[in-house]
């Protein structure tokens, strides 16, 4: 297992952020959620505004909480949690915390949950079958399917990270079965599985521009990681971050002007925003090892 793997598996220190692009208010019921940016902290999932104020915490028990991802209408998150078993299962609440409900129940960790953009499936990441792989699902729980089975003895095996395009007919996720972590795309079905980036180093963490045509990803190609901006169809690769820390788990607004990230710099995870041509980066939270972002969803 490599280095990078064995870091993002220490969950308990984990964060996943989302920018939301809907209308409506934080409400007892299914209400969308305005522009804000959900995150994992100290293991439950929080709130904030997109400038980092108004912290409120969702979610609140003794175990595990990580990885939101947004519906697109915004009016529910998927997230993945150990509240009910060894390793982390799936679960679907409404977008002001109310209504959790566990949709996978298996022996194997599943995370990394992320909605199509009609809402109706949620594509996530497992290690059932003794392998990381691509598994698709309806989003009250049923259908669950594996779109992924490349049965290689290495730290991705099949796919991670899945990212759904705009237009929800594709998925892109992270495979090292030629090697190294590279990006790969295929269709909704698991079909037409091509490789997009090609190097000797690592490119991980895809997110998707709003219009589909830029993918942000993590590359450690220059010595460290850092935050890269891709056409894609795999052409013009340009840097985004440039410094001695980590930085990875890039998404974009839903404008697609800003990207949000994580990063390890001042000796401390936090959240970060840049903008795409890298000007005004910003830091948004302090202490509390706030990491792991996830693939914003817009309406």
């Amino acid at each position: 297992m490599n280095r990078y793997k064995s870091l993002r598996l220490i969950v308990g220190l984990t964060l996943g952020i989302l920018l939301l692009n809907a209308c409506g208010s934080i409400g007892t019921t299914a209400t969308p959620l305005p522009n804000k940016i959900a995150y994992v902290s100290q293991a439950d999932i929080y709130i904030m505004n997109a400038d980092g104020s108004g912290q409120t915490r969702l979610t609140n028990n003794p175990k595990i909480d990580a990885y939101p991802a947004l519906s697109s209408d915004g009016t529910k998150i998927a997230f993945a949690s150990n509240r009910d078993s060894r390793f982390v299962q799936i679960y679907i609440m409404n977008a002001d915390g109310s209504g959790q409900t566990r949709l996978t129940n298996n022996e194997f960790g599943d995370s990394y949950p992320a909605f199509s953009p009609d809402g109706k499936q949620i594509i996530f990441m497992s290690t059932r079958d003794n392998m990381d792989a691509i598994y698709i699902m309806n989003a009250d729980g049923s259908g669950q399917t594996m779109l992924t089975d490349n049965r290689v003895v290495l730290g991705f095996d099949s796919g991670a990270y899945p990212a759904f395009t705009p237009d929800g007919k594709k998925i892109a996720f992270v495979s090292d079965r030629d090697g190294n972590q590279e990006i790969y795309i295929m269709s909704v079905d698991g079909s037409d599985q091509t490789r997009l980036t090609n190097n000797a180093v690592d490119d991980t963490d895809p997110a998707f521009s709003p219009d589909g045509t830029k993918i942000a990803f993590t590359s450690n190609r220059d010595g460290n990681w850092e935050i890269y901006v891709v056409n894609v169809d795999g052409s013009g690769a340009i840097r985004l971050t440039n410094n001695n820390a980590d930085d990875s788990f890039p998404t974009f607004s839903p404008d697609g002007g800003t990207i949000a990230f994580h990063s390890f710099r001042d000796g401390n995870w936090g959240i970060y925003i840049v903008n795409v041509d890298s000007s005004g980066e910003k830091k948004l939270t302090e202490g509390n090892w706030p990491r792991f972002p996830a693939p914003a969803q817009r309406k």
